[in-house]
């Protein structure tokens, strides 16, 4: 389904999305495989994580991190087409959840998971109509499904100056990190414990005490903070 010219195209709406994976029923990774961004996913996402993905579509990103040792990730999309073919693809990986859920309005409990990866799914909601309006929703549910402390990897090829806007807010407050592959850009957004002053909870190491020295990193994965602490 195209929209007419000059308009956006219907990203939001589930309509689009069935239609489109009706007719690709092969597997597709938007952006970057998985072995690509293993460095950086294994030194911010534990193992062990309760992990969410939203816009999973028909990526094996998922099926490689349990390959990989990840324990548990939950996949969401808001194709029931594409869910109902991942449920029966992964039907014998018990590790693997899929259901068909909008990412503007989830339906999980508060603080339900350790981490979620976003791999365009908020620049697939950036080229539809109301942008601001559905990311901030979207942006809005995930906050509030991560657990303190819990991150929430959002990977992108839109301008930082464009992303970091949408991501900072006083009812969402973020510690942000960005690291850059060539062309991609990959936002680390930890959730803070509470609207504190943030140089107060590294003195206390409160937050980054899950993670590696970034240093630790490959050179092409040169990472620098968006906001001091």
């Amino acid at each position: 389904m195209t929209k007419g010219k000059g308009q956006p195209q219907a990203y939001g709406d589930e309509s689009y999305w069935n239609e489109r994976y009706s007719q690709d029923v092969g597997s597709f990774d938007w952006y970057q495989t998985y072995a690509n961004m293993a460095p950086l996913i294994n030194m911010y996402i534990p193992k062990s994580d309760n992990v969410l993905m939203v816009g999973c579509g028909n990526a094996v990103i998922s099926e490689e991190m349990i390959n990989d040792g990840y324990e548990t990730i939950t996949n969401i999309d808001i194709s029931q087409v594409v869910i109902d073919a991942m449920k029966e693809k992964y039907k014998n990986m018990p590790q693997l959840r899929y259901q068909r859920m909008d990412v503007r309005q989830l339906n999980y409990k508060a603080k339900e998971f350790d981490s979620v990866i976003d791999k365009g799914m908020l620049d697939s909601l950036m080229c539809g109509p109301s942008a601001s309006t559905n990311v901030a929703s979207m942006i809005k549910e995930i906050y509030r499904v991560l657990k303190p402390g819990g991150v929430y990897m959002l990977i992108t090829y839109g301008d930082p100056r464009v992303r970091v806007p949408h991501l900072k807010s006083d009812k969402v407050p973020w510690d942000i990190k960005l690291h850059a592959i060539r062309y991609l850009q990959i936002f680390i957004c930890i959730k803070l414990f509470s609207k504190v002053n943030r140089s107060m909870l590294f003195q206390q190491g409160l937050v980054l005490q899950r993670y590696m020295n970034p240093e630790h990193l490959d050179p092409l994965l040169n990472p620098y903070l968006l906001e001091k602490t």
